[in-house]
């Protein structure tokens, strides 16, 4: 593959998460509509109501399925507003859709939603998971155990706990602190709770040491992703208000992380969201900008480029185009 391309030219898609069932690819994105709301540091004009998937047998040559709505919000209970990022996971014939939203207070949780295929539908549950928070799940199976990625800053409202506890106010660390971390939770054997405290995802630079919240150019924001080359584990994620994908390699899933480099540098608009896939023998990066609607960012389309390692592991950077 050359060059990236566009997989939704008709629609406005985002956020995708990607995997491999029954030989096929799908996607899972977040689904970008004009709202009408203005834009804000909160998020509040993504007031995405339902999620979509596709489907593809050849990345580069391959026609896109869209196999139409698998879950809208109207058809969640415990629901308020806003189906942001998902991921789905397949154990045992089943297959697991893990979507943030927000409650009727306005609260972040993290539902699950099940189907019998791929391509859906899916029923949520009456509940979120317990102990759920903030957002951007995203889903590793290892040797038969399932692992939950999940935080966002800002919107997301990640800095609203500590702990696993929700605090009195949103707290920041001060600029020489580590920078509030990304989690990590080993899911239940019925794929619908978590089977242990979430645990912080440490990213640490060359020397050892934690990301400090200042650096935001490295430290985490939102978007986790992890996937494995090699015998390692690489999670990548956004940095946010300074719009690179980057990565940390580690050797466990719990990690720790130590930071890498820069997969993608700035698109055209705000966010940075991605999923990184091995299919046919190839790697490839999926993620969206915001080019077909002129910039706006929470009109966001889909994107897939082939991704290349170097000889020692690393990842070449790609230019994004963007600031």
């Amino acid at each position: 593959m050359k060059a990236a391309k566009y997989l939704v030219p008709n629609d406005y898609m985002a956020d995708p998460a990607v995997h491999i069932f029954n030989g096929k690819l799908y996607i899972y994105p977040s689904h970008d509509r004009e709202s009408g709301i203005p834009e804000n540091d909160n998020g509040d004009h993504f007031d995405m109501k339902d999620y979509h998937v596709f489907s593809l047998d050849d990345v580069e040559n391959g026609k896109v399925t869209d196999h139409g709505v698998i879950l809208d919000v109207k058809d969640i209970p415990w629901a308020g507003r806003q189906l942001w990022d998902c991921d789905v996971a397949h154990k045992n014939g089943k297959y697991y859709m893990y979507f943030p939203l927000k409650d009727k207070n306005d609260v972040f949780h993290i539902g699950v939603a099940i189907a019998d295929r791929p391509e859906g539908p899916f029923v949520p549950q009456p509940d979120p998971i317990r102990g759920s928070y903030s957002i951007d799940p995203c889903i590793l199976e290892e040797n038969g155990e399932y692992y939950m990625y999940f935080g966002g800053l800002w919107g997301g409202q990640l800095q609203r706990y500590r702990d696993n506890k929700a605090l009195e106010s949103a707290a920041f660390p001060a600029d020489n602190e580590p920078a509030i971390p990304s989690r990590v939770v080993r899911l239940s054997k019925d794929m619908l709770q978590f089977a242990e405290e979430p645990r912080p995802v440490i990213i640490l630079d060359k020397n050892g040491m934690p990301i400090p919240y200042r650096d935001n150019k490295r430290r985490f924001f939102e978007a986790s992703w992890i996937h494995k080359y090699k015998g390692k584990y690489y999670f990548s994620y956004s940095t946010g208000d300074t719009h690179f994908l980057c990565y940390a390699i580690g050797d466990n899933p719990y990690g720790p992380f130590t930071y890498q480099g820069v997969i993608l540098t700035p698109v055209v608009g705000w966010t940075t969201h991605h999923a990184i896939v091995e299919f046919k023998g190839k790697w490839y990066l999926f993620h969206h900008d915001s080019v077909p609607s002129g910039g706006k960012t929470w009109l966001r389309s889909l994107k897939v480029m082939e991704l290349t390692y170097n000889p020692d592991g690393t990842i070449q950077t790609i230019e994004g185009g963007g600031e």
